[in-house]
């Protein structure tokens, strides 16, 4: 039976995070007084989001992607190249290619399960040769973002949920298959594979994968 191999992306793959995808569309508004306001208020809401990300992943995607609202569909589709050249790309960890290089010659299909945009990541996903994953959308009415995001919201116990469901769509064995990530947050994720791995991990995940005997890899 095939397997799989389940990346989370910002801190696993890459060293970026969604704050620094926000960041980068704050900075290219139409007019600079815009984007001056916008990339100060990104700036003072950073004590805000890290004190929420750390109590609940879910307030903290109800808080952060309202920042979003007001934003044209076509604009934050036009500057997603760019976000890749200019941002993405310099960030991707060395250590990051040659774990996915290694699962392909593993014959393991590669999947990647983030809680970035949709149309922030495709560019990256493009450059991996990764065509299978899973990201959240933006609600979009007549082309503006209303600041929310469409259900299902990956985060937490949801990814493992998204996995569980295209494996079995897909006919992969999870027993046999793997999953990375940096957070603690994705303990759910490495929960439902038979081969858990903490990537870059924080304190906490690299505490679990200890007591566990999870592997612990520095993709860096």
């Amino acid at each position: 039976m095939a397997a799989a191999a389940f990346y989370d992306l910002e801190g696993t793959l890459v060293k970026t995070n969604l704050v620094h995808t926000l960041g980068f569309y704050a900075r290219n508004q139409q007019g600079i007084f815009r984007s001056l306001k916008k990339s100060a208020a990104t700036m003072m809401s950073l004590p805000l989001f890290a004190v929420t990300d750390a109590y609940s992943r879910k307030v903290f995607n109800d808080l952060f992607f309202k920042r979003y609202k007001g934003e044209t569909e076509d604009r934050l589709r036009f500057f997603a190249e760019e976000l890749f050249q200019n941002i993405l790309k310099p960030a991707i960890y060395p250590g990051a290619i040659e774990l996915i290089d290694k699962s392909r010659r593993l014959g393991l299909r590669q999947v990647v399960v983030t809680g970035a945009l949709d149309f922030s990541v495709k560019p990256l996903m493009d450059f991996l040769g990764i065509k299978d994953y899973a990201a959240n959308h933006l609600e979009f009415v007549n082309g503006v973002a209303t600041g929310r995001l469409l259900p299902p919201v990956l985060a937490a116990a949801t990814k493992a949920s998204w996995i569980r469901t295209f494996a079995e769509r897909e006919g992969l064995s999870l027993s046999d298959s793997y999953a990375y990530t940096d957070s603690m947050s994705d303990l759910p994720m490495l929960s439902v594979v038979g081969h858990p791995a903490a990537a870059n991990p924080d304190m906490r995940l690299r505490q679990t994968a200890l007591h566990h005997d999870w592997p612990i890899l520095d993709l860096r």
